[in-house]
């Protein structure tokens, strides 16, 4: 990092603002423990859990206290593979990207043009999405797609087919906003469908998410009813301290712990203490949050807001579908084609992500049936006869749902996110801080 020339005040600030970094391997014989001490501000715990799950790295425990004006945090962390973080690299780049985290630049992907849209899912719609970006010189480098409830959210990074610069022509990009709103708006869509050209944009997946909430999709009402998956959110007020509680269970996955913060987050709510556990695939996580003016939350219906919200968050990320890999020589075009041969044998896209490196495309979809359905293996068989069997790989995907879970787990569940132990929270989290010896 480059350091500015400051004057004394302008050193002390930031001395103040920069975040202590502390990662032991001793502490715990499964996991990483990284402590970062930081100023309060908004955002900074979103900012901290962003820098971990970046980076690959899974969070299986994590414990949040504020301590008046400053917050310690310590996040339990593996790789991919359940393995502690060993080399001394990693560890260091780490240590830097969470210590510079007030100043770090937004995923910005200068070079390229940025292109949101949400609109109605429907069969074949990203098909004729990348084949009006075809049809008009823009080259797909990197996408991410996200659907939920029946809506759908992608933010495309696209540059000049020919030119290999960003699309900068007020012209050009006023042909691509007129195209695409109409692809999205169909023939019947109730909602205005939205399509917005920028040079820059803020973190990839937290934009998916703000984009989302802002078409409310948590409003609408689920195609699929998957109850043994389906997310358990709970919000009580604890009256004597001020705070409301929120407790999420789910099934555990990567980046799960953002998603949720980033939620609170552009909520504007305040998380002061969070406790994250997880066991085998299943996560338990429990926030004590404000708003800004620091007052908790005050009726039902916004109780009932945050619920929905939360159950969105986790449920837009969620595998819904086989998983298809893509890994090919980069060409114009190709996006379109690949889409096509999936909308032409009746299989619906639930989620993409789309990437380039140098001229070779890596390019990861979640497919079902027309109608929400598992795909049937035959129809995958064809696909990849069409698009070829070296090019399109099928991935092992967890079960959507485990058809064995026990009822009685399930209501065990919910009780415990309602009996959860509110009174000792605060005096656990400062236990794992290392504030005090015991909190039994």
């Amino acid at each position: 990092m480059e350091w500015p020339v400051l004057d004394e005040y302008e050193k002390l600030v930031f001395r103040m603002n920069t975040p202590r970094v502390v990662i032991d391997n001793s502490v715990c014989s499964r996991a990483t423990v990284v402590k970062v001490d930081s100023a309060r501000n908004h955002g900074i715990l979103l900012e901290a859990v962003q820098v971990i799950t970046d980076l690959n790295l899974s969070i299986k425990k994590a414990y949040i206290s504020c301590d008046g004006r400053w917050f310690m945090d310590v996040f339990h962390v593996t790789d991919q593979n359940g393995n502690k973080l060993t080399d001394q690299s990693e560890i260091s780049y780490i240590e830097q990207s969470l210590g510079t985290i007030y100043y770090r630049r937004a995923n910005d992907n200068r070079r390229l043009t940025a292109l949101e849209l949400t609109g109605t899912d429907r069969v074949g719609l990203l098909s004729e999405v990348f084949a009006v970006l075809a049809d008009l010189q823009c080259n797909v480098v990197e996408a991410k797609v996200w659907t939920h409830n029946g809506r759908i959210a992608s933010l495309i990074y696209v540059k000049d087919c020919n030119s290999g610069s960003p699309i900068e022509d007020s012209q050009h990009i006023n042909r691509i906003e007129a195209r695409l709103k109409h692809v999205l708006k169909g023939d019947n869509d109730i909602r205005s469908a939205k399509t917005t050209v920028s040079m820059a944009v803020t973190h990839t997946e937290r934009r998916l998410h703000q984009m989302m909430f802002a078409d409310r999709d948590y409003e609408r009402k689920p195609i699929l009813q998957l109850t043994a998956d389906s997310p358990i959110v709970t919000v009580q007020n604890w009256a004597e301290r001020g705070y409301s509680v929120v407790n999420v269970q789910c099934k555990d996955r990567t980046k799960l712990l953002f998603d949720v913060v980033c939620t609170l987050t552009d909520m504007e709510y305040v998380v002061f203490h969070a406790t994250v556990n997880t066991a085998e695939d299943k996560a338990n996580m429990e926030f004590l949050i404000r708003h800004m003016d620091g007052t908790p939350i005050s009726s039902e219906p916004e109780r009932q807001r945050v619920v929905q919200c939360l159950q969105a968050s986790v449920e837009r990320r969620a595998s819904k579908g086989v998983r298809l890999e893509l890994c090919t020589a980069d060409r114009v075009g190709l996006l379109a084609e690949v889409t096509r041969t999936f909308r032409e044998n009746g299989l619906n896209v639930t989620r993409a992500e789309i990437s380039t490196t140098m001229d070779t495309v890596l390019n990861i979809f979640y497919v079902t049936d027309a109608l929400g359905n598992p795909a049937d293996p035959k129809i995958i068989e064809a696909v990849r006869h069409r698009i070829g069997f070296a090019d399109l790989q099928v991935k092992e995907l967890p079960l959507l749902y485990d058809e064995k879970a026990e009822r009685e787990e399930e209501a065990v569940g919910v009780a415990g996110a309602v009996l959860w132990s509110l009174g000792s929270m605060v005096r656990r989290n400062l236990y794992h801080l290392g504030l005090i010896r015991s909190y039994s």
